[in-house]
């Protein structure tokens, strides 16, 4: 099962994460396609991409994350909304 539901229309996927997920669902990956994600809501959420430090998440920051590159997000305090762009 995934920590998410979503909403597919074209090449956006809007994203949400709820607070009541299991933390061991959010592991590392990899997609296969370019990706920009926009955060839309969410507390205490953070982000973090191979060999970086973890960064926290705020409502209007936008992250690029290229395809074949490992990431994962760490559970925050609220439910967490994404919309995510696939080039």
């Amino acid at each position: 099962m995934k920590p998410y539901t979503e909403i597919r229309s074209s090449n956006t996927i809007t994203r949400t994460f709820s607070v009541d997920c299991n933390e061991s669902e959010l592991v590392w990956h990899r997609d296969h396609t370019d990706r920009y994600v926009e955060i839309l809501e969410g507390n205490g959420w953070r982000f973090q991409m191979d060999n970086d430090l973890p960064i926290i998440l705020q409502p209007g920051d936008t992250l690029a994350i290229p395809k074949n590159t490992y990431h994962r997000i760490l559970k925050g305090t609220t439910d967490l909304v994404v919309e995510i762009v696939e080039r």
